[in-house]
């Protein structure tokens, strides 16, 4: 078990990431962006008492320098507990490339073995906040998910917000919400943000729906496991390639449905995040004369149900 309380330590990472990645808002460079947000996270790590392993990160060894999946990070001893490190230092690089909103810097923490290794493929998801936990099923039809959450919210079906990706692969989902007369948000990139909305009833977002990252997938669930909410997904290989690396995780039915124990275990989760554009959660990254800059963020804690939202006013050395 954990014996000393990481909060405070992840959101400094995540602070990092967002500040460094903010400075490429709007000028079209979302690698350039991606590259700043890595690197500050990586640094960071260096300073936690932890012994941390990347299982959802940048990329295997040979596809990226830093951050990649298996990296040993932290400075812990060898008494500091192990743990699974899911991050993500810029979710949405297209969306501050292009100045959008709802970019945000993320990582997720469990102790070691708890989180899926999920490959980098894509999953089928649904997600719910606390109120609508267990009304929902990745295999029923949309409407009736929406009628589900309607009732469990309760409100009216028109009343409802769906969110998903702007994507074709979405296109019956856009059509069974309108036909069932739910309201729908859709967004261009980053669903980890999406899929955390549902959880907090002042975004107006009750339901995420669609097809996107399963690496994503991952750090979601940690997000809506701290939160007390729900998800559920199901890997959706796209070729022979992948099908075959999900036979090689040990997934032999495909079809089956992850429920979010089975992608997050235990209790010991954390999860935090930083708002780099402005969001429907979070504030992005705001720079004021004489090299200070303020940020928002969010930090969670499964165990103890904790939720803090931290404003920090920043001095840029």
């Amino acid at each position: 078990m954990l014996d000393i309380d990481l909060a405070l330590g992840l959101v400094r990472i995540t602070e990092s990431a967002a500040l460094n990645a903010a400075k490429f808002m709007g000028r079209g460079d979302k690698n350039a962006a991606d590259g700043a947000a890595v690197d500050a996270m990586r640094k960071m790590f260096d300073l936690l008492p932890i012994r941390g392993t990347v299982v959802i990160g940048e990329g295997e060894l040979d596809e990226a320098p830093m951050l990649y999946i298996g990296e040993k990070l932290g400075c812990g001893d060898e008494n500091s507990i192990e743990l699974d490190i899911a991050v993500d230092p810029l979710d949405g690089t297209n969306l501050i490339a292009k100045g959008l909103p709802n970019a945000i810097a993320v990582v997720a923490i469990a102790e070691r073995g708890n989180l899926l290794h999920a490959p980098d493929m894509y999953m089928e998801k649904i997600a719910v906040g606390p109120k609508a936990k267990g009304v929902v099923n990745l295999d029923a039809p949309l409407s009736e998910n929406i009628k589900n959450v309607a009732k469990a919210l309760d409100k009216d079906v028109d009343e409802v917000t769906v969110i998903m990706m702007d994507r074709e692969r979405h296109y019956h989902f856009m059509d069974e919400v309108r036909k069932v007369g739910a309201r729908m948000k859709l967004i261009t990139d980053g669903d980890i943000a999406a899929a955390i909305a549902t959880g907090f009833e002042d975004t107006g977002v009750d339901l995420m729906v669609g097809i996107g990252g399963a690496p994503e997938g991952v750090i979601a669930a940690a997000a809506l496991k701290c939160l007390g909410g729900d998800f559920q997904c199901r890997l959706y290989p796209m070729n022979d390639e992948e099908r075959e690396r999900c036979k090689k995780m040990g997934v032999k039915d495909l079809s089956k449905i992850m429920y979010l124990d089975d992608i997050v275990k235990g209790d010991e989760v954390y999860f935090a995040a930083t708002g780099v554009s402005n969001g429907d959660l979070l504030k992005g990254v705001v720079y004021y004369q004489n090299e200070t800059a303020k940020s928002q963020s969010v930090v969670m804690r499964a165990k103890t149900g904790t939720v803090r939202f931290i404003n920090t006013i920043h001095k840029i050395y």
